[in-house]
């Protein structure tokens, strides 16, 4: 170790520390209302949940507009005429660690609700439910799951899906070589430039990278399922108050109605960058947890 450093590595694990304490022991309304600001962690290119038009430019997108409707709810709460939004982009191995030492107070993506993760956070009512398959090249030859066997396949790193096609590896049902991208642009990248023969992640972000690719009618996605996952936005567990107000938002966005305008919006008309239409209609997983929510993991 270099102890003329150490001083410096003190002060960041104070900061760290400090920042969970505060979120802690007060709780994330009375940190926010003693700051003016609510932390948001978001994603650069998870089409059509949470990304970025350009670098300089602030996330949209449909878990996105939800947490803004959060933020709505808690200046009210608060009483406050202005809260001042500000974003963390994470990914798939930091957000949780950064959720828990105050970095941002809610996660807004497309993490999966799983019994392990609530161990250390907790989840608003599931907004999603998605299907764990792989995105293939028309040309390639592969309609199936098990036509994968061999075959190069990209995941992203600290994601669900690695998990699952690691189990099925395990199970002899899936034997692949695994390529794993740091984030869901960069994996669909080892795709579609060849490096990969298929690319393992949730059926709904892959149907938005292919419909905003430069050749999407080259792509296609599987029917078979290796899982059904429920998406959730996260907060710090323990702070009974802030989950209460985050939940009646979203209970009340989908007992209202106004959560299938936002699925409209997104899924199902164009959307930026390049107006490009999902058509992606709301299945009957997605239906059910709109008419019953729940923050149940898998």
């Amino acid at each position: 170790m270099d102890f003329k450093k150490l001083p410096l590595a003190l002060g960041l694990a104070i900061a760290f520390a400090c920042g969970a304490a505060s979120a802690q022991d007060g709780g994330t309304l009375q940190k926010i209302k003693d700051s003016g600001t609510i932390q948001i962690g978001a994603r650069d290119s998870q089409i059509p949940f949470s990304y970025k038009l350009s670098a300089d430019s602030a996330p949209i997108g449909f878990t996105n507009d939800i947490c803004l409707k959060i933020v709505d709810a808690v200046k009210a709460k608060l009483g406050l005429a202005k809260i001042d939004v500000r974003y963390t982009m994470l990914n798939s191995t930091n957000r949780i660690p950064l959720l828990q030492n105050g970095t941002v107070d809610l996660d807004c993506a497309t993490t999966t609700n799983t019994t392990q993760r609530q161990q250390q956070v907790d989840f608003a009512p599931s907004h999603f439910v998605t299907n764990i398959t792989a995105a293939v090249k028309k040309a390639s030859g592969i309609n199936t799951l098990a036509d994968l066997n061999g075959k190069n396949v990209a995941t992203v790193s600290g994601s669900t899906s690695i998990q699952l096609l690691r189990g099925a590896r395990k199970s002899g049902t899936i034997e692949v070589n695994e390529i794993a991208g740091k984030d869901t642009s960069d994996g669909f990248l080892l795709l579609s430039t060849g490096r990969a023969d298929a690319y393992v992640l949730d059926d709904v972000q892959l149907a938005g990278m292919i419909a905003s690719s430069t050749n999407p009618g080259d792509y296609k996605i599987l029917k078979e399922s290796l899982r059904q996952e429920p998406y959730g936005i996260m907060l710090r567990k323990d702070d009974p108050q802030f989950k209460a107000l985050v939940d009646e938002t979203v209970n009340g966005l989908m007992k209202s109605g106004a959560i299938e305008q936002l699925y409209t919006k997104w899924f199902l008309s164009p959307i930026p960058p390049k107006n490009a239409n999902l058509n992606f209609p709301m299945t009957d997983a997605v239906r059910e947890i709109y008419k019953n929510p729940n923050n149940k993991g898998v």
